[in-house]
C-alpha cells in the first residue's frame, strides 16, 4: 500500500484558493525543514516551491554536503550538536541513511584567527603535527608554519536524499507541497494573500526561504536587504540567468580547486570530474538572516546562508518555526538580526 500524500496539482483554469496557519515560500532545504517542523506542530502548512521538483536552479541540489563541529564562529558551534541530532531524527524517521560520517581534516597558518576558533569548538586533543597527520592521512601534505586540526564528527550530507526526505516526512505529517508556482504578489495585513501563478492562498504567518529570489520577494514589501548572489565567493550573477553563461568562461573557483588539490594531495588527479553549480546567498558578513520584517512582524525572512546552511538546514528550520509561533527561540537569534544592517533598514522602511 502506498504512501497517502497530501499534494495538489495546479490547474492554469482553476486557480487554487486556500487558507493555512503558515505559507512558506522557498522549498529548499531550510524551507523544506521550516515546514517540516511547522507540520510537526500541527500547523496546517503551505510549501510553495517557484520550479518543478527537483531541480537544479537553487542552494540545495546535488550529492553532497559537507558537516562538521569545527566552526570559527561561536554562535553556529553551539547550533551544530542540535544540528546533527536533528539529522539523526529525520534519518530515523526517513528509515535511510542520509549522513556518511568520514572525519574531517582543517588544515590552516598557525595563528590563524579562523583556524584557531575551530580549535576552540574542538579543543586542543584535536591538533596534529605533521608526524600524527603523516601516520593517519600519508596522502596529505601539511605545509611549513601550518597545522592541522581532527574532527571525527565530520562527514557527508547527502544533499538530494536529504531535500526528499524532510520534503517527504512534511508530507506524511499533512503538509502541502506545491511546485511549479511562481510567487506573484504578497499582500501583507493581519492575514496575509499570496497570489501566485496559480492560485491564491492567505494565511495568518508566512516565511520567506526563497533563496537567491528572497531580495526581489522583499523589495516591495519596503525591504531591501544587503543580499549578493554569486557562486561561492565568485562573481556575483542573475539567479535568472545562471544557466545562461556562454561555453568557454572562465572558472577560476576550479583553477583555484585544482591548484590547491595538486599542492596538498599531489597524488590525486588535479582536475575535477564533475563540476556542478551552486547558488550561494552572501551577506556582508557571511552570517544568516533569521529575523521579523521590522514593519510586518508575521513575516519571518530566513536568508543569506553564505554557503553554510546545509549542515545546519535542520536547527534553522526550528528556529523559523519558533519565531513564526512568537515562541523564545531554542537558540539566540541576536546575531542573525536585520538590525545589524541599520543603514539599510532605515533607507528601506
Amino acid at each position: 500500500m502506498g504512501t497517502r500524500t497530501k499534494t495538489d496539482m495546479a490547474a492554469p483554469s482553476q486557480p487554487h484558493q486556500a487558507t493555512y496557519d503558515t505559507i512558506v515560500i522557498g522549498a529548499g532545504i531550510q524551507g523544506s525543514f521550516t515546514a517540516y517542523h511547522l507540520a510537526q506542530r500541527h500547523r496546517d502548512t503551505l510549501l510553495l516551491e517557484q520550479f518543478i521538483l527537483p531541480h537544479s536552479r537553487g542552494s540545495s541540489h546535488g550529492q553532497s554536503r559537507i558537516t562538521r563541529s569545527a566552526y570559527p564562529r561561536v554562535p553556529y558551534a553551539r547550533m551544530m550538536p542540535d544540528s546533527f541530532r536533528l539529522w539523526k531524527q529525520l534519518e530515523d524517521e526517513a528509515g535511510t541513511s542520509l549522513y556518511r560520517r568520514t572525519g574531517l581534516v582543517v588544515l590552516g597558518p598557525a595563528g590563524d584567527p579562523e583556524l584557531e576558533g575551530c580549535r576552540q569548538s574542538l579543543g586542543d586533543n584535536r591538533v596534529l603535527d605533521a608526524v600524527e597527520l603523516a601516520q593517519h592521512f600519508p596522502g596529505l601534505r601539511l605545509h611549513a608554519g601550518e597545522v592541522a586540526l581532527w574532527d571525527s564528527t565530520g562527514g557527508v550530507l547527502f544533499a538530494d536524499r536529504a531535500l526528499w526526505a524532510v520534503q517527504d516526512a512534511f508530507r506524511r505529517h499533512g503538509g502541502t507541497l506545491q511546485d511549479g508556482e511562481q510567487v506573484l504578489h504578497i499582500e501583507p495585513g493581519a492575514v496575509l494573500t499570496i497570489t501566485t501563478t496559480a492560485g491564491v492562498y492567505r494565511a495568518p504567518r508566512l516565511i520567506i526561504t526563497a533563496g537567491a529570489w528572497t531580495r526581489a520577494l522583499l523589495a516591495p514589501l519596503g525591504l531591501h536587504l544587503p543580499l549578493q548572489v554569486c557562486y561561492h565567493h565568485g562573481s556575483p550573477t542573475d539567479p535568472d540567468e545562471r544557466d545562461r553563461v556562454p561555453p568557454g568562461t572562465p572558472r577560476p573557483d576550479v583553477t583555484l580547486l585544482s591548484s590547491f588539490i595538486s599542492s596538498y594531495l599531489p597524488g590525486l588527479e588535479p582536475s575535477p570530474a564533475v563540476v556542478e553549480t551552486c547558488l550561494y546567498t552572501n551577506t556582508p558578513d557571511g552570517d544568516f538572516i533569521l529575523d521579523r520584517h521590522p514593519k510586518y512582524s508575521n513575516i519571518i525572512i530566513g536568508a543569506g546562508f553564505s554557503g553554510h546552511g546545509f549542515k545546519l538546514a535542520p536547527v534553522v528550520g526550528k528556529l523559523l518555526c519558533e519565531l513564526s509561533l512568537g515562541e523564545e527561540p531554542s537558540h539566540s537569534t541576536a546575531p542573525f538580526a536585520i538590525t545589524r544592517f541599520p543603514g539599510v533598514v532605515r533607507a528601506a522602511l
